[in-house]
């Protein structure tokens, strides 16, 4: 969609302006950084609420801090359309992961303003608090404070780099912590239609395909063990003979290589997942070439959108924890596990996307989202949900993404058409 007498797409230009200036205050060499809470992540939900203000919508801002930006309908008294994500960002990651959902919606806004339409029922753009659990280890802070269900006991949690409290922290930025605490929604489900979350893709799979876009039939749930711990006993490389020794360096490596063997038996039975070793790390005060490892700590992530298979392969880690440790002398701690939900993405929604797509001369293939994202707090409740996922290079959380405006301006029009018709018969 363009504006009267241009073959300039408004929201084109209008994305590519925001992210350039979400780039620009929140440029963190080697990557970009909008702490959850923090002045980054307040200064682009001001950005973008200036941006929407610009166009016309309404704003307002819940006790959790959550954004909220309401271009009005025809049909006011209809539940509204949803569109969001999140405006945070790891630290030093990517500027487009959780931003360009946001920047999409106000995208749509825009295209819908250029031409002198109005949208049929309220569009309602959410700009979502804290959804990078780098900051607060906690799955969808944001989302699940304005459904009333972030537990008062969370709000305890400490932020990884001040230490301070999350309570704390929305208090200092403004907001009202005791009323999140007191499980009082910030939204009703009667009055949302459906959610739907613009996200970069964070794999492949879309440059593969030559796919600008993509749409998402699930979310993978997942557990992680941020903490694990192996607990061997340290001994001289030259004296320590092998039969005596408790080396936690080779019990790490066999229990790599066995989920490494795990993971291709799920791949021949044609089931998706994810096994990942993230952080492997010694205590240098203790570890050195001449030593044998005594402690090694580790963490392991698992996803699937299975349920059934992410059981399985939680049984399967402790029980070839057990087969090791006892096999090498060595004790598996595995820690206290960091569990989500998988989601189902609503195929009715999943269909009407697909309509407004073939009118928009896109052609999205489908697929399942491995990495969590808030569209899962919006299934949970009740409201249908879906998600588009944009091309990007390099995958996320790291400086190298590489999503092309372009492409998420087929996001932006593939929503235009969604919102223009979603009350056509």
């Amino acid at each position: 969609m363009t504006a009267r007498g241009t073959n300039r797409p408004a929201g084109h230009d209008l994305a590519e302006m925001l992210l350039a200036e979400l780039s620009a205050f929140s440029l963190d060499p080697p990557g970009h950084t909008r702490i959850a809470y923090g002045a980054g992540e307040q200064q682009a939900h001001d950005t973008i609420r200036a941006a929407a203000e610009v166009l016309g919508a309404t704003a307002r801002a819940d006790a959790a801090g959550n954004l909220y930006l309401t271009l009005a309908g025809r049909r006011p008294d209809l539940p509204a359309i949803m569109l969001g994500s999140h405006l945070d960002t790891v630290p030093h990651g990517g500027n487009f992961d959780g931003a360009a959902g946001v920047v999409a919606g106000i995208g749509v806004m825009a295209e819908l303003v250029q031409v002198g339409l109005r949208p049929p029922r309220d569009l309602v753009v959410m700009a979502i608090r804290a959804e990078e659990a780098a900051w607060f280890p906690l799955s969808y802070p944001g989302s699940r404070a304005a459904f009333g269900q972030l537990g008062a006991a969370e709000l305890d949690t400490r932020r990884s780099d001040s230490g301070k409290m999350l309570a704390h922290h929305m208090r200092v930025a403004g907001f009202d912590p005791d009323t999140v605490a007191a499980g009082v929604p910030q939204i009703d489900p009667a009055r949302l239609a459906c959610f739907i979350e613009v996200h970069i893709e964070q794999g492949p799979r879309l440059i593969r395909a030559n796919a600008p876009v993509g749409l998402v039939t699930g979310i993978a749930g997942g557990c992680r063990f941020p903490r694990a711990r192996i607990l061997g006993a340290y001994g001289h490389s030259g004296a320590e003979p092998h039969f005596a020794r408790r080396d936690a360096v080779v019990g790490f490596a066999e229990l790599v290589l066995a989920l490494e063997a795990e993971w291709n038996r799920i791949e021949t039975e044609g089931k998706e997942a994810t096994l990942t070793f993230g952080r492997v790390e010694s205590d240098p005060s203790q570890h050195g070439g001449s030593r044998v490892l005594g402690e090694l700590g580790f963490t392991l992530d698992l996803r699937t959108g299975d349920d059934a298979l992410l059981e399985r392969l939680v049984a399967r880690v402790s029980a070839l924890c057990e087969e090791i440790g006892a096999r090498h002398g060595l004790t598996f701690d595995l820690g206290v596990p960091f569990n989500w939900d998988s989601a189902r993405m609503n195929g009715a929604l999943i269909g009407r996307l697909e309509a407004a797509a073939r009118q928009s001369d896109l052609a999205p293939p489908h697929m399942l989202s491995g990495a969590g994202h808030d569209a899962v707090t919006f299934a949970a409740n009740g409201i249908p949900a879906a998600m588009i996922f944009v091309r990007n290079a390099h995958g996320s959380h790291n400086p190298d993404e590489a999503m092309e405006v372009a492409d998420l301006h087929a996001a932006i029009r593939l929503l235009t058409r969604f919102v223009l018709d979603f009350d056509r018969t």
